[in-house]
């Protein structure tokens, strides 16, 4: 398509300034991937946001790692149209069905840990306007995907981030000992299943991209998936690239598209390296966005 076929629905008011006019822009015939507008489209390829999570319901405090329903709905926005179907392998407490279901989708979550399950239920039974299939499988994923009989259009999740969530961080009071001070869970689960229970970082990156080629069987061609993950940092002050190393294996049999950084800035600093050495406070994550070849 030339320059001049696209000047109705991308003009230079909206390439340089697209947060500052309400108007929100042209739709465009031959859009076959999401429901947006030319000005929408481009609002989401910028590479990094903001997100804030929103208040959170005392079952939903439980999960020590749940991301904003905002984060959710923009990228469901972006990937998916109207009616589609959305996946989640991790699903945790379910905000990628709360998210799914907000902007007209329905959406299938696979969560192991059975408490976690429970709250996703409960969350998608939760009335709404929008008339959608949402269903929750308490399994693991490796044996869930396998079963599944149907073909999804986009698969959102965030999985364990290595064992990152048991280990300290040392220095100051980290926001996981706050949490077990409060009675929060610090961890998804004990149970011998739970990727984030795997001690061996070799080891976790083959699970993981085990995961993801099954999800790769059951996404539709020219699908995509996004990621959502951080590097880590281990106790003994090494960094180990995981989100790096899982978008290098997955990059063998999806194309990886590019990454798209949520940043926080509602973070508490902690001082952690003081006064001795250089220790990151980390306030993003990378959702890395691949596609399946059509």
């Amino acid at each position: 398509m030339s320059n001049e076929d696209l000047s109705d629905f991308l003009d230079e008011d909206i390439l340089s300034d697209v947060d500052e006019d309400e108007n929100v822009g042209n739709y465009h015939d031959g859009n076959d991937l999401n429901d947006l507008t030319g000005k929408e489209w481009i609002k989401f390829t910028k590479s990094w946001k903001i997100y804030r999570p929103r208040s959170r319901g005392q079952s939903e405090k439980d999960h020590p790692a749940k991301y904003p329903e905002e984060l959710v709905e923009d990228f469901i926005g972006f990937f998916t149209q109207e009616g589609d179907w959305v996946l989640d392998p991790f699903l945790g407490t379910g905000s990628t069905l709360v998210g799914s279901r907000s902007m007209g989708r329905n959406a299938v979550g696979i969560e192991l840990t059975e408490k976690y399950a429970e709250v996703a239920k409960e969350r998608a039974s939760q009335q709404s306007l929008n008339p959608v299939k949402l269903e929750v499988i308490n399994k693991d994923s490796r044996v869930a995907l396998s079963e599944l009989d149907r073909e999804f259009d986009y698969c959102l999740t965030s999985p364990p981030y290595w064992n990152m969530l048991k280990k300290s961080r040392g220095g100051v009071e980290s926001n996981q000992q706050k949490r077990e001070k409060e009675g929060l869970d610090t961890k998804y689960s004990d149970s011998n299943e739970d990727l984030g229970n795997i001690e061996d970082y070799d080891a976790f990156i083959d699970e993981l991209e085990r995961v993801f080629l099954d999800v790769y069987d059951v996404l539709k061609d020219g699908g995509y998936l996004t990621v959502i993950i951080q590097n880590i940092r281990t106790e003994d002050g090494e960094m180990k690239p995981l989100a790096w190393d899982l978008a290098s294996r997955l990059g063998e049999t999806y194309v990886l598209k590019q990454e798209k950084l949520w940043l926080q800035d509602d973070k508490s600093l902690g001082i952690w390296g003081y006064p001795s050495e250089y220790v990151s406070n980390v306030a993003h994550h990378y959702c890395l966005i691949f596609k399946k070849p059509e």
